[in-house]
């Protein structure tokens, strides 16, 4: 059977949208979408932008094949003009936002959709999707990152999550400053550095732990890690030590009391004469328990469950909602779920210093610009073109200076306001 084409993950209320702007000659009204957040999730001082790296090549083939179409009109979810457009679909409209790895806040209009209403409005679950996920996964791990102080963190989740989201994890992971990821296809799709050691599985295969590792370390040598607690550990690391010597690379530490377990090992091997030889620890980490192991002997961390699942917040809380009908501001006015209408500009303010103090947003205009002020959005799409973007590494580098651009308050890993405010200066 021919597979349906990612274009057919549109929610149906959206084209029960399209069908009826058709049908009374509204489609191609110039209408303007934003993407942003009302609120941050529980707990997190800033958000990261993530995913548009991802999202702009997923636009850019976003086509609703024959298979789709006849799917449609079999089911009776769209009609014979419906679906004459939607064959013929091609976004031709723009697209700005915030750069990959620009850290958001309450109210920030990280992305602006523009173009006729059916165009735009048969996005939103597409880019919702993508930037939900991504923004999400980038905010915990850069959590991590900052309480791992500089220790390099792999990325270990693959198991934990669906198998493209795995990917796109390790891609958010990566970006957010993860050294590694255990995951091959984010290597080869995304050129990510990749890493793995053995599982437990491996060592119980054997008829004991030192012919496991000799097996290892007869395949990739001396620079490899060996897991040391499927049985023992100590009786593990001398184990390893014994096997492949005191030029062992690491050894992996997977359970346990990980404080006292880094620091007896860490005696243990430099007593086998081994001080070279890392520690890594993994099972469970998220960055309430990386930040504990701060003072111990730890080299590397491990992360998966929590990293593909937001550390506790699977999803950014990002909304698209429309703005702009025709140059006029709308709005929306349900109660706790308003918006401020009109295309919005957005800028971060910094002082000479660099150290970022409030982010401005104008609503159909430009702010006020003073010294050391920074413009947030960029273009990424032109007239249906896709523009040229930074790389992945380069993006990574713009996240790392924005979280030293931020307050050192909103680096703090307890509940608390967001690191900068954002004033919203509402069309007049």
């Amino acid at each position: 059977m021919t597979p349906f084409a990612p274009a057919l993950l549109t929610d149906q209320y959206e084209l029960t949208m399209v069908g009826a702007a058709l049908k009374d000659g509204t489609a191609n009204r110039r209408s303007v979408f934003e993407v942003f957040a009302r609120r941050l999730p529980t707990g997190r001082r800033y958000g990261v932008v993530a995913g548009q790296g991802r999202l702009m090549e997923l636009i850019r083939d976003f086509r609703f094949t024959a298979v789709d179409i006849e799917f449609l009109l079999g089911s009776g979810i769209v009609d014979e003009t419906t679906a004459a457009w939607l064959a013929d679909y091609r976004f031709t409209g723009d697209i700005d936002g915030y750069a990959e790895g620009e850290l958001f806040f309450p109210g920030s209009p990280i992305m602006t959709v523009s173009g006729g209403f059916a165009e735009c409005v048969v996005l939103e679950t597409l880019i919702l999707s993508v930037l939900n996920h991504d923004c999400a996964i980038a905010a915990g791990a850069a959590r991590m990152v900052t309480a791992a102080r500089g220790r390099p963190i792999i990325e270990m989740g693959s198991r934990r999550t669906h198998e493209e989201a795995a990917v796109a994890a390790a891609r958010a992971a990566y970006l957010a400053g993860f050294a590694s990821t255990s995951n091959l296809a984010a290597g080869g799709r995304y050129g990510i550095p990749t890493t793995g050691t053995s599982a437990h599985a491996f060592t119980l295969l054997h008829d004991d732990e030192p012919a496991a590792f000799a097996s290892q370390v007869a395949a990739l040598g001396k620079n490899t890690t060996l897991l040391v607690d499927t049985y023992d550990i100590a009786q593990g690391i001398r184990n390893a030590i014994a096997v492949a010597g005191p030029g062992l690379r690491a050894v992996r530490i997977d359970s346990g009391d990980l404080s006292v377990l880094a620091q007896h090992s860490r005696e243990l091997l430099d007593s086998l004469g081994a001080a070279e030889t890392k520690i890594i620890v993994s099972g469970d980490m998220d960055e309430y328990s990386i930040a504990t192991l701060a003072a111990e002997p730890v080299d590397m961390y491990g992360a998966g469950t929590a990293v593909v699942t937001g550390s506790g917040a699977p999803t950014a809380g990002l909304v698209y909602k429309l703005v702009e009908v025709e140059g006029r501001a709308v709005v929306k006015r349900s109660e706790n779920k308003a918006t401020v209408g009109g295309r919005k500009t957005a800028i971060r303010r910094h002082k000479p210093t660099g150290t970022a103090t409030e982010e401005i947003v104008v609503s159909q205009g430009v702010p006020d610009h003073v010294a050391n002020d920074r413009l947030l959005q960029r273009s990424f799409v032109a007239g249906g073109e896709i523009l040229p973007a930074p790389t992945l590494a380069e993006s990574r580098g713009h996240l790392r200076q924005c979280l030293i651009s931020i307050p050192w308050e909103g680096l703090k890993l307890s509940a608390g306001d967001p690191a900068i405010p954002v004033t919203v200066v509402p069309t007049s």
